[in-house]
């Protein structure tokens, strides 16, 4: 297997786009659940015994050694694995439409109990194993979950809340602790997961639920009032895989459409894709975009509970030969400082990289091209509304399929969704204006987008403010250019005048990034009497100049500071407007992140307004 040429000289794509979108038609059936899908159809295939469905990697004893011992779980073991957990949830009173909440990091048990939950009929609500007592409490809470399923690193945190929540009645226990339980309120059940799992499988009958009926229940990151809960239906699925195979430069199947079952999905690769990605399983990026369209297609993910790293990233993807990934701009950044010329360590296979959360920039954008031998297809897309923007380059070969990625572009809609930037008023806004980026409740062909959510768990009034018309709205600003690829601008509540100037932190971000003393860089607004704001940078030092710079004494360190700081002023003001410098650098060890990886830039900025306040 050998990684397609990405080069100066490679073939420059065709644009396939127009004839795509054009062409495009969805088939939703009727009735349709998940687990059918991801688990059950290639479990009872001939070769369910043997196909690989989650690749379970243990993290490694050291820095020298990041990846321990391994162990390979088959579609049939995933479908039985799934009947014995939905029948012993349904013995201890789990109904359909009940939530469940899954509080685990990536391993084999936590696949085990989504398929589970979805072919019961019962809502999945995936929780980041780094929530704190009052974040799971308010989930719990709101969500009315009859159940939760954790493990020991996670156990301890569900138990300490289970007294506030009192409709929680069952708590599934994952792990070697689990002959041990924590201290639980009287009305709590302790279920170790090894009881649901002995005894002869009886296969379980799947319940019938209709494409619209919900699956999922997954809190948005918050980072405006409490966390609201979108509720995501078994269709969703068939919305996001559009997005995935294009953004995954068809994931390894043929493009001309050949080898497809009577569903009209590929059945057999061209070659052995595996894939692999740090996103967490709890959210939307981990679990939509990786888990369950990965099994969707009867391929292997990789599994790997660990905290993520350059060398880790790297050595996972020697040892799997992983040949596709979903990996965010912040992790990019780190193994991009980390080895600037990888492929003088490690042999990598990779043929597909999607990269979502913020914006790649080209710095990063040419690295994968030139260094890891695939260019990033960049994607869009939320909780409500996933994966509706994106490219589909295909590494820059003439193909069938797929159209050209611009560095630094979140793409085109993909084929299905009817995207644009509009204004206020719910309008279009003309080539290059700022607006919404948004997504019409009806494709191009008129029919219903699959890839709705059905609304806010019980909080009507948000769920319509989220919409003007047919439109969806998400939040976030983009221009699009003549050729119509949007370019990202910031959130809408990231935005903000400096000197009656409009500025996005984005880009002054991603110019930040490029210098070499730089590993992340965050820009808010300093509140400023005479100009209103001005333009404040948060940046992290990359590790070989931040131990330079803790090396030196105080007197030594406010020189080098002030001559660094002028260097990345500097920087900034050759490369974009000259209101666009930070007129304060402020280094930071670590920049606040939300558990999807995306930077916190509320945080900072309430930092500065705080600050300003005290200064008053």
């Amino acid at each position: 297997m050998k990684t397609p040429a990405t080069h100066a000289n490679s073939p420059q794509p065709g644009d396939h786009y127009d004839k795509l979108s054009q062409q495009f038609r969805w088939s939703v059936p009727p009735y349709f659940n998940m687990a059918d899908w991801c688990a059950r159809r290639w479990a009872e295939r001939k070769d369910g015994y043997y196909r690989t469905a989650i690749i379970d990697q243990a993290p490694g004893g050291s820095s020298d050694e990041p990846l321990g011992g391994e162990h390979r779980y088959s579609y049939q073991a995933l479908q039985q694995a799934a009947d014995r957990l939905s029948h012993a949830l349904i013995e201890q009173g789990v109904k359909r439409g009940d939530r469940v909440a899954i509080v685990m990091p990536q391993r084999f048990e936590t696949a085990v109990a989504y398929i589970a939950l979805l072919q019961m009929g019962a809502v999945g609500m995936p929780l980041s194993q780094l929530f704190g007592p009052q974040a799971l409490a308010y989930r719990f809470q709101d969500s009315q979950a009859v159940a939760a399923i954790a493990d020991d690193a996670t156990i301890g945190g569900v138990a300490e809340v289970l007294l506030d929540c009192p409709q929680l009645r069952l708590l599934v226990h994952v792990g070697d602790s689990a002959a041990t339980p924590p201290p639980l309120p009287d009305t709590v059940k302790h279920l170790p997961w090894t009881e649901t799992q002995t005894g002869p499988v009886e296969p379980f009958e799947l319940v019938q639920t209709r494409a619209t009926d919900p699956a999922v229940l997954i809190y948005t990151s918050g980072t405006t009032g409490n966390p609201k809960g979108a509720l995501i239906p078994h269709s969703a699925l068939i919305g996001n895989l559009t997005g995935f195979i294009a953004s995954q430069n068809w994931f390894g199947y043929d493009p001309s459409g050949a080898g497809c079952d009577g569903l009209g999905m590929p059945v057999e690769p061209q070659f052995d894709t595996v894939f692999w990605s740090p996103a967490d399983w709890a959210w939307t990026g981990g679990l939509m975009d990786a888990l369950l369209p990965c099994l969707v297609f009867g391929r292997p993910i990789v599994a790997f509970a660990g905290r993520f790293s350059p060398d880790t990233a790297f050595a996972l993807m020697q040892r799997h030969r992983v040949t596709h990934s979903f990996l965010f701009p912040t992790a990019l950044k780190a193994m991009m400082k980390a080895y600037p010329q990888p492929s003088k360590q490690f042999r990598l296979q990779l043929h597909g990289l999607m990269s979502a959360g913020e914006a790649v920039g080209d710095a990063v954008f040419a690295w994968c091209e030139k260094e890891l031998g695939v260019v990033v297809n960049e994607m869009f897309g939320q909780t409500e509304v996933n994966y509706i923007v994106g490219n589909c380059a295909m590494n820059n070969q003439r193909s069938v399929v797929g159209w050209p990625a611009k560095a630094g572009s979140m793409g085109k809609g993909y084929p299905g969704h009817n995207v644009d930037v509009i204004d206020d008023a719910g309008n279009r806004c003309p080539d290059d204006v700022i607006g919404e980026v948004a997504v019409k409740r009806y494709a191009l062909d008129g029919q219903p987008d699959p890839v709705f959510f059905i609304g806010y768990w019980n909080n009507p009034e948000a769920t319509a403010k989220k919409f003007t018309g047919d439109w969806c709205r998400t939040g976030d600003l983009a221009r699009r250019d003549a050729d119509g690829y949007l370019w990202y601008a910031g959130r809408t509540d990231d935005m903000f005048k400096a000197a009656g100037y409009r500025i996005g932190p984005g880009e002054i971000e991603n110019c930040l990034v490029k210098h070499a003393a730089v590993l992340n860089a965050a820009v808010v607004p300093r509140p400023d009497k005479a100009r209103g704001a001005t333009v404040k940078a948060f940046v992290v030092l990359a590790p070989e100049v931040a131990a330079t710079r803790t090396a030196l004494t105080d007197a030594q360190r406010a020189d080098w500071d002030a001559a660094l700081i002028a260097d990345l002023q500097k920087h900034v003001r050759g490369k974009l407007a000259p209101y666009e410098y930070p007129k304060d650098v402020e280094f930071v060890d670590a920049l606040p992140m939300t558990t999807t990886g995306k930077v916190q830039r509320r945080v900072l900025r309430l930092l500065e307004e705080s600050r300003a306040t005290e200064g008053a």
